[in-house]
């Protein structure tokens, strides 16, 4: 099939067609959590202007390829293309590929680039940054993209203008995966031959994207400034933006109405101002952007642990934690419970025959009688270390809620918060916890976000958000080998519901709630993306009312 800017031809890929039209979903079933007439009556775009956004935590990279923290893809996403783009139907549409062609029998896709973008430095972008980009970090360091490119064995280069992605088998999985945020072409005249995760250009990044980096004021902000030689001729339209650190929520709050910062993206403010915040005829509020990451939030397990090595104590955690009242105490009821590891939004791979967890306090306690560990004199039987994800904004109000939870069952569970980069060092390279609350992007496919948490051969120390919690089970393996490669969608679709029942059996991880995003901005912004990767998608399109 062949996609371009000027047309897109029905595909004789009858497969991956099918695949992508069932891709049409809405994350929050229904109406947006916020909306507040996000599409107003602008017209022309304004060229100039300063946009100043707030954001915690501060990113620890500039590229989001091998620690994809939302943080680093905000930021980046203004920094980087990807090869494609998606549009409200979560279709394909081009980007630094101004078309793409997939054979008849599946195993080879041919992107034609194109000839006009430069890196930030000046050289020129060609097929060899796409065949570095795609073999040597989405394929090796990137956490979904070892799974989402499981199947990719080459990337031919017989031009500067044209790259052969050959499989080994179709993947119904690959097409989702090339936009700026998910799957960043790197420069290969600044990264080849270097390690990515501590090669000083993620700080200072060379992108050809429509902002260049300007100044990184550690503990402050991040500069990036307007790329006079897009590509996307005319674009961007503003001439700087402004990154702000800001980690408490009330402050960014008050930032936000006084005018001070001019757009808070993924629930930066604090649930409780929403009702007034809302009042202020300057501010809009919506929940649209974030629905190609399908983020969930879980509660999960360092099965090092002998405590939590045992099935039965995971399954009585997860009739301990009673979901709805989580919601409702610490995020305002903007949210819904999750029963499994594939959220109800993806509605094509939702199984009911899992494995149920009600919250049943005396089931949660009789299992951890039958599992050998009793209740001592003093009513406790262990005591654990939870840590829970610095880049929710609620995090202390869930670090209190779960403690509270868990006490009822005997189980004192030590909160200390941490700041981004100890956390994700503390999860993700020294395996140092027992207990954490964590979202993941569980992506338009649950193979590109559920794989690298659940395959054993996803454990890698250092890359972040991926299996950091020593689950192994060769079942599981046999599993995700099986949907990487299936051709037949309903198989594949099958394969997604053994997965959820054996997750839901093991249950290292425990899904508790979807992430409840929104993004609140100033009504002199413009432009904003609000397709359902807009909040990873930066700000090429936004400009400023004078």
């Amino acid at each position: 099939m062949i996609y371009s800017s000027t047309a897109c031809q029905r595909s004789k890929f009858t497969m991956l067609r099918f695949f992508l039209r069932i891709l049409t979903f809405s994350f929050f079933l229904g109406q947006p959590i916020f909306s507040a007439n996000a599409d107003d009556n602008a017209t022309q775009p304004v060229k100039g202007g300063t946009l100043i956004v707030a954001i915690d935590p501060e990113p620890s990279s500039l590229t989001a390829t091998f620690n994809n923290q939302y943080s680093n893809r905000t930021i980046s996403a203004n920094l980087f293309d990807g090869l494609l783009t998606y549009d409200n139907n979560y279709q394909p549409q081009p980007n630094l590929a101004q078309s793409w062609t997939v054979s008849p029998d599946g195993k080879s896709i041919t992107f034609r680039l194109r000839h006009d973008v430069k890196w930030h430095d000046g050289q020129p972008f060609t097929s060899t940054d796409v065949r570095y980009s795609a073999l040597e970090v989405w394929k090796k360091v990137h956490s979904r993209g070892r799974s989402t490119f499981a199947t990719l064995i080459d990337v031919e280069t017989p031009d500067p203008w044209t790259a052969i992605f050959r499989l080994s088998a179709p993947s119904q999985v690959i097409l989702n995966a090339f936009d700026g945020a998910e799957s960043q072409v790197l420069p290969a005249h600044i990264f080849a031959g270097k390690d990515i995760r501590t090669n000083p250009a993620g700080a200072q990044p060379i992108g050809t994207g429509p902002f260049k980096f300007k100044k990184w004021e550690r503990g402050q902000y991040v500069e990036l400034e307007r790329n006079p030689d897009y590509w996307d001729k005319g674009k961007p339209y503003l001439d700087r933006i402004i990154y702000r650190f800001i980690p408490d929520a009330s402050a960014r709050s008050a930032a936000l109405e006084s005018g001070d910062v001019s757009y808070v993206p993924f629930a930066g403010v604090p649930f409780a101002d929403i009702a007034r915040l809302k009042q202020n005829p300057a501010l809009v509020f919506d929940s649209r952007g974030y629905s190609y990451a399908a983020q969930t939030y879980f509660l999960a397990f360092n099965l090092r642990n002998p405590f939590l090595a045992q099935q039965k104590v995971r399954q009585a955690f997860a009739h301990a934690i009673d979901r709805q009242r989580l919601i409702n105490t610490v995020w305002y009821g903007q949210s819904k419970p999750e029963y499994s590891v594939i959220p109800s939004s993806l509605t094509r791979y939702v199984t009911d025959d899992i494995p149920h967890y009600d919250y049943n306090l005396d089931k949660a306690n009789q299992l951890l009688d039958e599992a050998g560990f009793p209740r001592k004199a003093d009513g406790s039987r262990i005591t654990l270390r939870l840590y829970t994800d610095p880049a929710s904004s609620q995090a202390l109000l869930v670090g209190e809620f779960l403690r509270q939870s868990f006490s009822k069952i005997g189980v004192t569970l030590k909160y200390t918060p941490l700041d981004n980069a100890t956390f994700t060092r503390r999860i993700y390279t020294d395996y140092d916890f027992d207990v954490v609350f964590q979202g993941w992007g569980i992506m338009l496919d649950p193979q590109m976000g559920l794989t690298r948490v659940y395959d054993s051969k996803a454990q890698t120390p250092g890359v972040p958000y991926a299996n950091a919690f020593a689950y192994s089970n060769p079942a599981m393996d046999a599993i995700i080998h099986r949907y990487e490669r299936e051709v037949d969608p309903q198989k594949r679709v099958e394969d997604f519901h053994a997965f959820q029942r054996l997750a839901m059996t093991d249950l290292p991880l425990i899904p508790v709630m979807q992430a409840p995003f929104f993004t609140a901005w100033n009504r002199q912004l413009h432009g904003v993306d609000l397709s359902p990767a807009g909040a990873h998608s930066g700000f090429r399109n936004a400009w400023l009312a004078r």
